[in-house]
């Protein structure tokens, strides 16, 4: 008698396939101060997205990376807490210059060092910059740790496949959008307004304040100025 051993790669390969797009967006940190939390993030030269004080007792800050589509949420009143968070990864693709921007903005920094197969953790770069292999590790005043690692190639498997449907959508919206601003606005190249609100769109702004940065980009940069009503 014989038995068959599931496919598991198959198995997984038809979960991916049948899967619903989830994207992860956000991680909330536990801290003591908001404001001493709020002034560190911002040193880092991380984009604040949002400084929100709906009641007396209830504040929520949230951050994003440069280049990054996740972000970071800390506050008062959330009904969080925890101790610090431990293995929070940022990727970077050169990590000695990355390093040396953290120290730059008054950020303690480890000195840089490489997983070694059978070895473990070695000082120093990984010799031949292979991906995922050099790190260094930084802070917060929370104690909340993050991992800088370098990678400049995926493995196999891990480059995310883009749905053409839903580029084929924001295109859509895009000049949807495009066409009200066209309306009132004089003659100009209609990719510039375009790149800017898609750009806008695909940072996390909704499609009105899209728009307006669109807006703002082609009077400030193309100086295409719309006439007042």
């Amino acid at each position: 008698m014989t038995t068959t051993q599931p496919d598991t790669v198959t198995a997984s390969q038809a979960s991916a396939a049948t899967a619903i797009a989830a994207r992860f967006e956000v991680t909330t940190l536990p801290v003591a101060d908001v404001d001493r939390a709020k002034a560190f993030y911002a040193r880092l030269g991380w984009r604040l997205d949002i400084d929100f004080k709906p009641g007396p007792d209830t504040r929520a800050v949230q951050f994003t990376p440069p280049g990054s589509q996740a972000s970071i949420q800390f506050g008062e009143g959330t009904g969080y807490s925890g101790g610090p968070l431990q293995g929070l990864f940022l990727v970077v693709d050169d990590i000695a210059a990355a390093r040396d921007d953290l120290v730059g903005r008054g950020v303690e920094v480890s000195e840089i060092w490489h997983i070694e197969p059978g070895t473990g953790r070695v000082p120093g770069l990984d010799p031949q910059r292979r991906s995922y292999f050099s790190r260094a590790t930084f802070a917060d005043p929370d104690a909340n740790t993050w991992t800088l690692q370098e990678i400049t190639e995926r493995l196999p498997g891990r480059v995310e496949k883009h749905d053409s449907g839903a580029l084929a959508q924001l295109l859509f919206e895009t000049a949807r959008r495009h066409g009200q601003f066209e309306a009132v606005a004089p003659p100009h190249d209609w990719w510039d307004w375009y790149g800017a609100y898609m750009d806008a769109r695909q940072h996390g702004s909704l499609p009105e304040e899209a728009a307006k940065i669109a807006g703002r980009y082609m009077a400030d940069v193309k100086h295409v100025v719309v006439a007042p009503d």
